[in-house]
């Protein structure tokens, strides 16, 4: 059965992800970088959590009034997560790693 909540709760929202050659990436719809390091970019959307792995990891603009990131670097991995309440005993940490 289908949750009508989770459909109708991602109505317009809009968001774009573009990458190019695997070396820059233009994320629109964003809500908050929540940690990032030259490996990992953990950001906050609408639409889940958004991960970016890779190597060499720069960002290069930040704009968050205009909800926009650009990432440059080697890009090996880009995934959503939901935006879910913590399993009791599961860390931050426990999540991002797994």
């Amino acid at each position: 059965m289908i949750d009508d909540r989770k459909i109708n709760s991602n109505i317009g929202v809009m968001q774009n992800i573009i990458l190019e050659n695997r070396e820059k990436l233009n994320v629109t719809g964003i809500n908050d970088v929540l940690s990032f390091d030259d490996q990992v970019i953990i950001l906050s959307t609408e639409l889940g959590m958004l991960t970016i792995k890779g190597e060499e990891l720069k960002i290069n603009k930040l704009n968050i009034d205009e909800s926009e990131i650009k990432v440059e670097g080697n890009i090996n991995n880009i995934s959503y997560s939901q935006n879910t309440e913590d399993k009791k005993g599961d860390s931050l940490f426990s999540k991002i790693f797994r």
